[in-house]
C-alpha cells in the first residue's frame, strides 16, 4: 500500500474574502507565483515560525532561551533575520519576507533574468544551479551561504528583451506624437 503524503500548506480560513483576494493576487503578480498553493505553503512556514515565538514567551526561562537561540538561529541561516534578532523579530516578519530567499526572486534581483516570470522559466527548465546542484524549483528557499552561490549551469544565457523592434515602433510612435503637438 502507497504511503500518502502529508500536505505542506493549510488553506485559509476565509478563501472568498474579497481583501485577501486582491492582497494574494498582487502578491503572486509581484512575486510570480504560479497558484495559490505556493504561497499558502509560506503562510503556513510563517505561521509556525510565529507560533514557535509565542510558545517561548511562556515557559521555563532554560529551555526558552535554547529554543530561541535555535529559533533566531534557523532565521539568520535562512537570511531572514539577523544573529541579535528577538521574539518581537520574528512575531513582526511577513510573507514577503520568506517570498524574497525563493530561488525565483533571487535570479531575479541578481541580473540573471529580465522578469520574475523569465526567472522561474529559467529555474524550471534547469538552466540555475547554486554551486554544483542544479535546482529546477522555483520555491526552492535559499540560504545565506547558497545565496552567492546561484549561477548559470552551463554558459550564461543571452537575454534580451522579447521584442525590440517592437519597443522601437513605440518610441517612435511616442516621439511623433510629442512633435505634433509641439507644432
Amino acid at each position: 500500500m502507497a504511503r500518502r503524503l502529508k500536505k505542506t500548506y493549510e488553506k485559509p480560513r476565509t478563501i472568498w474574502d474579497r481583501a485577501r483576494i486582491e492582497e494574494d493576487k498582487k502578491l503572486m503578480e509581484t512575486y510570480g507565483l504560479r497558484r495559490k498553493r505556493e504561497l499558502w505553503k509560506i503562510e503556513t512556514i510563517l505561521r509556525n515560525k510565529r507560533k514557535q515565538a509565542r510558545k517561548l514567551l511562556v515557559g521555563d526561562p532554560e529551555t526558552m532561551q535554547k529554543r530561541k537561540a535555535e529559533l533566531i538561529g534557523s532565521l539568520n541561516r535562512l537570511g531572514i533575520l539577523s544573529k541579535d534578532a528577538s521574539t518581537d523579530d520574528v512575531l513582526g516578519l511577513g510573507v514577503e519576507d520568506f517570498l524574497e530567499r525563493r530561488l525565483q526572486t533571487l535570479v531575479w534581483r541578481k541580473g540573471l533574468a529580465n522578469s520574475i516570470n523569465q526567472a522561474r522559466q529559467f529555474i524550471v527548465h534547469r538552466h540555475i544551479a547554486i554551486g554544483e546542484r542544479v535546482i529546477s524549483s522555483p520555491g526552492h528557499i535559499v540560504s545565506r551561504e547558497e545565496e552567492e552561490k546561484i549561477r548559470y549551469r552551463k554558459k550564461p544565457l543571452i537575454i534580451e528583451r522579447a521584442f525590440p523592434a517592437k519597443e522601437e515602433k513605440t518610441r517612435l510612435r511616442k516621439t511623433k506624437k510629442t512633435e505634433e503637438r509641439e507644432e
